[in-house]
């Protein structure tokens, strides 16, 4: 599809961070196998990864919000273009702030990586029996790498105390899916 190419030509020139192809089609191949058509996505930007799944398949609906107002307004023109806004709904606004009472078959966290504690505390009560909660850039190591920054270090930090907590969640497994900027898929118990 042109537009995908449009959106990644996109994210690159306007330093737009969108899922690493690697990541997605891992994302994808698990939606499939699953049948997760059901979705919530945390953090829409562009809506790179809500047209990308909503593509799977007719039966996949996806609720992405994003508080961005130029990332809304160009994830709400890409969603047109897509021809997809019976199936994509596009929620503006502080995810915590958000009052969601559906449920889904997948959660997928991509926001602020420094509240991904945050989010899976808030919207784990919205996940289906047998769902699965997705958490993408889980591996920050080539960021501290890159970059000697204070912030740069305590994001990673941050990720890795997130790392911990979902170890030791009681009621769900955590499996850590070591590609492209690292996976973390927690399924209920």
């Amino acid at each position: 599809m042109e537009l995908i190419k449009e959106m990644e030509d996109y994210a690159l020139h306007n330093h737009v961070p969108i899922i690493r192809k690697s990541n997605l089609d891992y994302l994808i191949n698990l939606i499939r196998e699953n049948k997760y058509y059901n979705i919530l996505e945390i953090g829409s930007a562009i809506a790179y990864s809500a047209i990308n799944m909503a593509l799977i398949s007719e039966e996949v609906r996806v609720t992405t919000i994003e508080r961005n107002t130029d990332m809304i307004n160009k994830a709400k023109e890409n969603i047109e273009k897509a021809r997809l806004t019976e199936r994509i709904i596009l929620i503006k606004g502080d995810a915590f702030e958000i009052e969601l009472n559906d449920k889904y078959d997948l959660i997928f966290i991509d926001g602020a990586k420094a509240q991904y504690k945050r989010f899976f505390s808030k919207f784990k009560g919205n996940l289906k029996d047998r769902g699965v909660i997705v958490s993408d850039n889980v591996n920050l190591l080539d960021l501290q790498r890159i970059t000697n920054s204070k912030r740069s270090k305590r994001l990673v930090t941050k990720m890795d105390e997130y790392k911990e907590f979902l170890k030791g969640l009681e009621d769900f497994e955590t499996e850590f899916i070591d590609i492209g900027d690292g996976f973390a898929i927690s399924k209920l118990k």
